[in-house]
Formats: structure tokens, C-alpha cells, sequence
């Protein structure tokens, strides 16, 4: 192999020095020692990163690049870029046609009272939850809807009744307390039939409460939490009263005890509706201040 030019020059070099030395009779200096060219050295393989899903970047070669330009964001359906935001909330209410177990098209508020108002203390009721829901006036709406549902043969009220009772419920919403206002049973047989009649006719009146809420666009995200979690348990009873509608008749029972429970049920059903109504009414109040 050739020799570098280095290294011949260093030999010319140490020539002249040994030729210097024997003329000042010095001896000769020790030869230093020859420096090696250091080699180059391999440039280290970069380290190898899994590819992230999809062949996309990962987070640290995205933070590492300089000066690289930003993602695109997707394409929307008209090549324009699509916007990113939160998800927009469904609507309220459905857009679908409600239906009944049958496969029959509901009619509003079916689903909540069966067939529209069919007693008096329904109609109270139903007052009752228009004068509190979140959207006033709504009680010229449900008068309409009373006369348009009314059963066949006779009914409890006429239009100058309605009024009367509307004008009492907003007036007990706004200025009096709120007092409870619970319906007396009459002739009620102290049998399995009365107990389920009974049980049907309390189903009816917090189904007409809710249907009155419902009517006035009553949003439960609006309401504190005592309230939310009172309408939460009046719904809950409702769907226990609805179930022993259903039930079959035991063999044996205590009916005046069935009775007894009854009471307090529709005492305690009564105290949750007051709790929805007080909440509404601080809610009117500050919305009002």
C-alpha cells in the first residue's frame, strides 16, 4: 500500500533534525510518536421508531421537525375543511313517531298519560305542572288539548271550569305557598280491585303533573340537583304504581294494609311534586332577577 503524504513528510523531518544533531554533536532527539490519521467515523443509524397507526408521524418527530407545516384538517363533503368542535347535541324531542307496544302511533303525551285527561284531579294535576314548567303561558295549550282528548259520554268540566282551575294552579305557583293539594278517595273498597284502582288513578295524576312540565318545555339540566333527583323518584314511583296495575291478585292479603301503604305513597309522591315545583319556582325567580 502507498504511503500518505503525512507520513513521508514526517520522515524528511526527522532526517533534518539527526543531521542538525551530528553537526552540534548533540545526540539525536528520540523520534516522536507517529500520529495515525484518525478515520472518519460511521455515522450513527439513526434509531428506529415504530411507525405510528395509519403511517402517520408520531408526537416526537412532529415536535422535532422544524419548520414543518401543519396538518391539513379533513375535508369536508364540499372540499371545504371540515369544522372541529364539539358534537352538536341531539334535539329534545325525536324527530321519529312514537309508538306504542302495538306498533299504534302515539299521540302526544301517551306516553305520559294514556288517552289524554279523564277525571277532574287529572286535570288539576296537568294545570299544576303547566303553571310550574320551565315555558310559561302554556295553559291556553293545554286546555285545547283537554277538549281535544276528552273520553266520550260525560266530561268533568266545561271551558269556563277550566279556566278557573288554570287561573288557580298559576296562582298558586306564583304568589301563595305551595301546599299539598292531594285528592279524596271516595268509596274506594277495601278489595285487590280497589287497591289497583286506586294505584292506576295516583299513575294518572303524576302522569298529568309530567305531561303539564312536558308542555312547558321543562329541561331537567335547568334544575338544581334536589329537584332533578325529586322528578327522578316521582317518575320512578310511576313506574312502580304502573307495574302493580299489572300485578295478579295474591291469595291471600292484607288489603287495609295495601291501603295504608297507598297513603303513604301518595303523601310521599305529593312531596316530591312540591320539591319540582319549588325548584321551578327559584328557577323563574332568578331567571326574572
Amino acid at each position: 500500500m502507498a504511503k500518505t503524504k503525512h507520513s513521508k513528510d514526517h520522515k524528511k523531518k526527522e532526517k533534518k533534525e539527526k543531521k542538525a544533531a551530528a553537526r552540534h554533536g548533540k545526540p539525536p532527539a528520540k523520534a516522536s510518536a507517529r500520529h495515525k490519521p484518525a478515520r472518519p467515523k460511521a455515522p450513527e443509524k439513526a434509531a428506529r421508531r415504530p411507525p405510528s397507526a395509519k403511517g402517520k408521524p408520531d408526537s416526537g418527530q412532529a415536535a422535532g421537525s422544524a419548520g414543518a407545516a401543519p396538518p391539513k384538517p379533513p375535508a369536508g363533503v364540499d372540499g371545504r375543511p371540515a369544522k372541529i368542535g364539539k358534537a352538536r347535541k341531539s334535539s329534545r324531542r325525536p324527530t321519529l313517531l312514537r309508538r306504542g307496544p302495538d306498533g299504534e302511533i302515539l299521540a302526544p303525551g301517551d306516553l305520559l298519560l294514556p288517552g289524554g285527561t279523564q277525571r277532574s284531579e287529572e286535570i288539576q294535576y296537568l294545570f299544576r305542572g303547566c303553571a310550574a314548567a320551565e315555558r310559561p303561558n302554556v295553559g291556553e295549550e293545554a286546555i285545547a288539548e283537554v277538549f281535544v282528548r276528552r273520553p266520550a259520554g260525560d266530561f268533568p268540566s266545561d271551558r269556563d271550569e277550566l279556566q278557573r282551575a288554570l287561573a288557580w294552579a298559576c296562582d298558586r305557583f306564583e304568589r301563595g305557598n305551595i301546599e299539598p293539594v292531594i285528592p279524596q278517595r271516595a268509596n274506594i273498597k277495601r278489595t285487590f280491585q280497589g287497591v289497583v284502582e286506586r294505584a292506576r288513578h295516583r299513575r294518572r295524576e303524576i302522569g298529568a303533573f309530567l305531561r303539564g312540565l312536558d308542555l312547558g318545555h321543562t329541561e331537567t339540566n335547568h334544575m338544581d340537583a334536589h329537584g332533578e333527583a325529586s322528578l327522578q323518584s316521582l317518575m320512578e314511583w310511576a313506574a312502580r304504581l304502573e307495574n302493580l296495575t299489572e300485578a295478579d291478585e295474591p291469595t291471600q292479603a292484607d288489603y287495609a294494609s295495601f291501603h295504608r301503604g297507598l297513603d303513604q305513597l301518595e303523601s310521599t309522591t305529593e312531596a316530591l311534586m312540591i320539591d319540582v315545583e319549588q325548584t321551578l319556582r327559584r328557577l323563574r325567580d332568578r331567571l326574572r332577577g
